[in-house]
C-alpha cells in the first residue's frame, strides 16, 4: 500500500479528513489536480460564514435561538420529499448537523483556533412563513480571517504532518478512476499534469506528462462541486427553475469542475439529488478577476429596490437577502423576462454605505487580516462604503451612478443590448415605495422588512440603513447595479451514511470508500434538501470531513 488512506481533493473537507487521520497516526496521500498554492481550495475564497445555534454571540445580542427553532427552519427550508430514497440519509445528516451547530461546533472551532466576529448576520431571511424557508433569527457567524482563517489551521496541520512523514502531497495529480474490486476500493488511477506556477485561483494547464496509480486501504473523495463548469450546471439545471441563463458569472475557480461525480458514478457509486443546486441572483462581474468569468456575490441588506429586466419590482418573497432560490425561480420562469439574464438593484449612497457587503476573503481584507481596528474604523465608525465596495462602484462594469432618476435609467439602459427600462414606470414604483417611509408602519412588505431588521441591534448598527426615500437628494447619488446569476454550490452528490461511507447502487456501503464536503452534498448526498440556510457550506465541509476522517481511521486501525 502506498498509504493507509488516499484523500482526493485538498480543499477544506479533505484537509479536515487528513487531520483526523494523521492525528491518529495514519499515513495519508493527499491528491489534488492543482498546485501547492491552492491548498484549501474553494473555501479559502469564502466569506467565512458559519451557521451556529444559540451561541454566546447570539445571546449577547439578545437573539433567542434554540435547536427546536433551528431544526424547524431547516426542515421548512429543505423541503425533503424523497424520504425513502434520495433523502433517506440526507435527513439524518441534517438533524445531526443542526445538533452539532447547537452543541459542540463552537467549542470544536475554538479548539482549532477559529474565533468569530461578535456580530451575527441575518442571512436568508426566508419566504415569509414560519413553517417555510429561511432563518427565523440571525445565525450567520463570520470567522475572523474569513474563509482563509477557517482553512489556515487545517492547512498548517497538513504541512506539519508532511514534515512528520505522515502525509504526502501529490499536487498536479488528477484522479481519473476509482479502482474498486469485489465491492472494495483498492486505490485510484489518474493523470500527472505538467507543473504550473499559476497563483492561487488562476486557471492552470491540463497538459498530461504521465500517469499514476496509488493504492490504500481506504479512499476519501472530497473533490468539490460543479460551480466552475457551466456545461454541467446546465445539464442538471432543474425544470422547476426554468431555463438556465445563456450567460452566467462564476463564483468559484475553474478547478471546481465536477469531474469526480461522474467518475464516481462510473465506478458504481450512487449519486442522488443532482437536480438540486444553489446559485445566486446578485452576482456582479469582478472588475479585477482572478479566474475565468469571475463573479462576486453582493450580500445585500434589505433596502435596495429590486427590479426585473423590464423594470418591475420583484414580488414577495423575492426581496434582497430573503429567498435566493425563489428569486432565481421567478427570474427564470416568468415568461416575458426568462429570455434576459439579468435583473437590477436601484439604491442610494446611504444604502450602499451601510448595506453592501461582498462575498469573498479577498473582498474583505480587514476581516481576512483579523484587523479589529480596521473593522471598527471602516464598518462601524467610518463614513462611506468599505474600500472594496467603492472600487466596484468606480470600476465595476455593472455599476452606474447619477443625480437624477432619468439619467440613472438612461445609463442602466446603456448596459443592455437595447433599452428595456421606462424611466416613468420606474419612477412611479419608487415614488409609491417612498410614500411608505413617512410612518413607522407600512403595507409594503419590503419596508416592513427594513423596519423589522432594524429592531435587531446587529442590523441597526452595522447592516441596515436608516429608512429614507430613495429619491431624497440628500441620500444620493442614485446607484444602479446590473445583477447576474452567479454559479456556486452543488446540493446533491454522493450518497453517504452517517460515517461518510459512500454507498453503491444497491444502497450498501462500498468497502473502504468515503466521501465528504460538496461532492457528497455536504453529507448524505444532500443535507440541505432544496434550500440552504447559509453559513452551512463551510460547516458542512468541516462536519462531513471530520466524520469521514474518523471513520476511515477506525477502519485502518
Amino acid at each position: 500500500m502506498d498509504a493507509d488512506v488516499i484523500v482526493v481533493g485538498a480543499g477544506l473537507a479533505g484537509l479536515v479528513a487528513a487531520h483526523e487521520l494523521t492525528s491518529r497516526g495514519r499515513r495519508v496521500a493527499l491528491l489534488d489536480q492543482e498546485n501547492a498554492a491552492n491548498l484549501g481550495g474553494q473555501a479559502f475564497w469564502s466569506f467565512g460564514g458559519l451557521f451556529l445555534v444559540d451561541s454566546p454571540e447570539q445571546r449577547v445580542l439578545g437573539i433567542k435561538d434554540s435547536f427546536d427553532l433551528a431544526w424547524n427552519d431547516w426542515q421548512g427550508s429543505a423541503g425533503f420529499d424523497r424520504h425513502d430514497d434520495e433523502d433517506s440519509w440526507a435527513v439524518r445528516w441534517a438533524r445531526a448537523y443542526v445538533e452539532w451547530a447547537a452543541g459542540e461546533k463552537r467549542s470544536w472551532l475554538g479548539g482549532h483556533g477559529i474565533t468569530l466576529l461578535p456580530t451575527v448576520g441575518w442571512a436568508e431571511r426566508g419566504g415569509l412563513r414560519a413553517d417555510g424557508h429561511g432563518n427565523s433569527v440571525p445565525r450567520f457567524h463570520i470567522a475572523w480571517g474569513t474563509g482563509t482563517g477557517v482553512v489556515e489551521p487545517f492547512a498548517r496541520y497538513a504541512e506539519q504532518a508532511a514534515r512528520d512523514g505522515l502525509l504526502t502531497f501529490h499536487h498536479r495529480h488528477r484522479v481519473d478512476e476509482l479502482v474498486i474490486e469485489d465491492g472494495t476500493v483498492r486505490g485510484v488511477r489518474g493523470t500527472v499534469l505538467a507543473d504550473d506556477d499559476s497563483p492561487r485561483g488562476v486557471a492552470s494547464n491540463r497538459d498530461r506528462v504521465g500517469d499514476f496509480e496509488l493504492t490504500a486501504q481506504a479512499v476519501i473523495v472530497t473533490s468539490g462541486g460543479i460551480g466552475g463548469n457551466h456545461d454541467i450546471v446546465r445539464r442538471y439545471w432543474p425544470e422547476r427553475l426554468g431555463t438556465p441563463p445563456a450567460e452566467m458569472v462564476t463564483g468559484v475557480p475553474a478547478y471546481v469542475d465536477g469531474r469526480m461525480l461522474d467518475i464516481s458514478a462510473e465506478a458504481g457509486v450512487r449519486l442522488v439529488n443532482r437536480d438540486r443546486m444553489w446559485h445566486y441572483t446578485e452576482g456582479i462581474q469582478n472588475w479585477n478577476p482572478i479566474w475565468p468569468g469571475h463573479g462576486i456575490r453582493i450580500l445585500p441588506g434589505p433596502s435596495s429596490l429590486w427590479l426585473d429586466a423590464l423594470g418591475r419590482r420583484l414580488p414577495d418573497p423575492c426581496l434582497p437577502g430573503y429567498d435566493t432560490l425563489s428569486t432565481l425561480e421567478h427570474l427564470r420562469t416568468t415568461e416575458d423576462i426568462a429570455g434576459h439574464d439579468h435583473s437590477w438593484f436601484i439604491l442610494t449612497r446611504k444604502i450602499i454605505e451601510k448595506e453592501f457587503a461582498l462575498s469573498g476573503s479577498e473582498q474583505n481584507p480587514d476581516i481576512t487580516a483579523k484587523d479589529r481596528k480596521a473593522v471598527l474604523r471602516d464598518r462601524l465608525l467610518g463614513k462611506g462604503a468599505p474600500g472594496p465596495v467603492r472600487d466596484f462602484v468606480r470600476h465595476g462594469a455593472d455599476f452606474v451612478t447619477a443625480d437624477t432618476l432619468e439619467k440613472l435609467v438612461e445609463k442602466m439602459n446603456g448596459l443592455t443590448d437595447k433599452p428595456l427600462l421606462d424611466a416613468a414606470e420606474v419612477r412611479r414604483q419608487i415614488e409609491a415605495r417612498d410614500l411608505q417611509i413617512a410612518n413607522p408602519y407600512s403595507k409594503d412588505s419590503q419596508v416592513q422588512g427594513i423596519r423589522n431588521a432594524r429592531r435587531y441591534i446587529g442590523d441597526r448598527l452595522g447592516r441596515v440603513a436608516t429608512p429614507h426615500r430613495i429619491l431624497d437628494p440628500a441620500a444620493g447619488p442614485l446607484i444602479g447595479v446590473k445583477l447576474h446569476v452567479l454559479t456556486r454550490k452543488t446540493l446533491g452528490g454522493i450518497q453517504t451514511d452517517l460515517d461518510s461511507r459512500a454507498l453503491g447502487a444497491d444502497g450498501q456501503p462500498i468497502g473502504g470508500l468515503y466521501a465528504a464536503g460538496e461532492v457528497a452534498g455536504f453529507g448524505g448526498g444532500g443535507v440541505h434538501g432544496y434550500n440552504a440556510l447559509e453559513g452551512t457550506f463551510l460547516g458542512g465541509c468541516l462536519f462531513s470531513g471530520r466524520a469521514a476522517g474518523r471513520a476511515a481511521a477506525r477502519q485502518t486501525a
